[in-house]
């Protein structure tokens, strides 16, 4: 049991600094430490929903929905990312995604894209899908916090510039993501 919660942690947390990564980018808008934590919160649920429905699935689709949700993540983590970059530079506080309200939950889904195909590999070895849930779950909302907190943190040295930098650090990590699916 031990060791399989142990291996479930380190895979929880090479799935979970990619909520890190998009939060550090996410964490240049100015937020408030209560919607940090909300944020934190939902992508830990959206990291406990998904893995459980790909553990579920299990090998049935493994190879096809790991492709496909790695595609579609990637795309919207750069269509983010621009968007993010077009309003920097327009000096406009108005986005069209943000994470606040319904933002939240599309920011929470694309952060869990790689936790479901996760999940789908899981389901191929027979892990107990409420520890593997539980475990990524955790893991996601305490990196996400991080990363928000440092990108608040980061916003604040570089201004204006933060949220530039904020849209090439998705912009970035969207390519990777989709490079890796390839």
């Amino acid at each position: 049991m031990l060791p399989e919660i142990i291996t479930l942690l380190i895979m929880a947390i090479a799935v979970g600094m990619d909520a890190f990564s998009v939060s550090l980018g996410m964490g240049i808008y100015k937020l408030r430490l209560k919607q940090i934590f909300i944020i934190g919160i939902t992508v830990g649920i959206f990291h406990v929903i998904m893995p459980l429905i790909g553990v579920l699935a299990g090998h049935l689709l493994s190879e096809t929905f790991g492709k496909i949700t790695g595609y579609v993540g990637g795309i919207l983590l750069i269509i983010l990312g621009l968007q993010m970059i077009v309003f920097s530079l327009k000096n406009s506080q108005q986005s069209l995604i943000l994470p606040v309200g319904w933002g939240i939950l599309i920011f929470a889904l694309l952060l869990s894209v790689d936790s479901f195909s996760a999940g789908l590999s899981l389901g191929m070895f027979g892990v107990r899908a409420a520890i593997a849930a539980l475990c990524f779950g955790i893991v996601a909302v305490f990196l996400t916090w991080s990363g928000l907190l440092i990108g608040r943190k980061v916003q604040n040295l570089l201004g204006v510039y933060g949220e530039l930098l904020g849209g090439i650090i998705l912009i970035a990590f969207g390519l990777k993501l989709l490079y890796q699916f390839m």
